[in-house]
């Protein structure tokens, strides 16, 4: 906590979660509901004047849903409810997940890793919310810790977190991690955001990237076809042929791309819309000082439907060889600690228009 951040944390226990939607704390501002699914996993939304964030406490903080100005932000997927499950793909319908924190990506043949590492649907040890005020104002955020630790090999501590404002339908998803191991660790991570596709949506990057790289290679997962593989071949040669989503029998498979430079504006963030075609945006920002690397991935077919149209991180998801041969898997010493943030959201008309004027001052 800042000098400047005054709160009060309210610890959570499994047994607040029994049976169907329950308010655990109501003001002028916020409302905090708890409640189990059907399917036995916990469930806590955040909400304010404009919508909520569903997040799930206890299955690695990943943010369920997200819902604003009566736009619902998360991909279409085939989970009418979170799943108990110990990886991401059996669960696979969130709005946001927690990729990594050893291991993130795609495994190769090679790779001995889970798709997109262990902290997605990590069992969390605590879990507690916040309220309080600091520089910007009063907030209400959910927090959790969890404790990674093997035998013989890696320790450490993460902490995800969710702030909601009031008033506001932009939220931050932050993430802590310190290495608790009297050795170093290796770090990937992202966060994985994935956006609802928004027919002819056109991406914007106000500021700017020196490049966008189309991925070349394919992953196990991946079935192309002709026409796909026609398609890439011309994304490889002009990336901003994809710029606006009005050729959807040609995401599927998958159109994976990665920023190289993205530029920042004098607090050092970079920002990133998909645009609606009626004004507004779902929109995010982030510090490259922190995530020195950023993916954009597309996917469009009967049962899935997303437009991740940044995904900030440590690395690129080709997994952990492929990330380790580039050098892109950072390393933390015994006792040293990593801090993530992004701001994200659905911005209206109005606010998109704010914010590019602002961006041109």
């Amino acid at each position: 906590m800042s000098a400047f951040e005054k709160s009060c944390r309210i610890s959570l226990y499994p047994e607040l979660f029994s049976g169907d939607e329950k308010t655990l704390l109501e003001s002028a501002d916020f409302r905090v509901l708890a409640w189990t699914y059907p399917s036995g996993v916990k469930a806590l939304a955040l909400e304010n004047g404009r919508g909520r964030v569903v997040v799930l406490p206890y299955q690695g903080q990943m943010v369920w849903s997200a819902v604003f100005d009566g736009c619902d932000l998360t991909m279409r997927n085939m989970f009418e409810q979170p799943r108990p499950s110990p990886t991401v793909i059996g669960t696979y319908g969130c709005f946001m997940f927690h990729s990594g924190i050893l291991r993130n990506g795609c495994p190769t043949p090679e790779d001995d890793h889970a798709l997109h590492g262990e902290m997605p649907c990590a069992p969390m040890d605590r879990a507690w919310l916040e309220v309080g005020e600091d520089r910007t104002g009063t907030f209400l955020r959910v927090g959790g810790e969890y404790e990674y630790v093997m035998g013989f090999g890696d320790h450490y501590r993460a902490r995800p977190s969710v702030t909601l404002r009031p008033g506001s339908a932009l939220f931050d998803i932050g993430m802590d991690v310190r290495n608790m191991a009297g050795k170093p660790m290796e770090l990937m991570y992202m966060a994985h955001m994935n956006y609802a596709y928004v027919a002819d949506g056109r991406f914007v990057e106000p500021l700017g990237v020196a490049r966008t790289r189309v991925r070349s290679s394919v992953p196990a997962h991946v079935k192309p076809t002709p026409a796909w593989s026609a398609y890439i071949a011309q994304l490889s040669e002009d990336a901003s042929r994809l710029q606006t989503l009005d050729a959807p029998e040609l995401y599927d498979p998958e159109i994976v791309c990665f920023f190289d430079g993205a530029k920042t504006d004098a607090r050092g963030d970079a920002h990133f819309l998909l645009k609606h075609t009626d004004g507004p945006a779902f929109y995010t920002r982030y510090k490259p000082a922190q995530f020195d690397h950023a993916a954009r991935w597309i996917l469009h077919n009967a049962d899935q439907q997303v437009a991740a149209f940044v995904l900030p991180a440590t690395c690129e998801p080709e997994g952990y060889l492929a990330e380790k041969a580039k050098g892109n898997v950072r390393s933390l010493g015994a006792g040293e600690s990593a801090s993530f943030s992004v701001r994200t959201g659905y911005l209206t008309a109005e606010e998109v228009r704010q914010l590019e004027g602002d961006l041109k001052r």
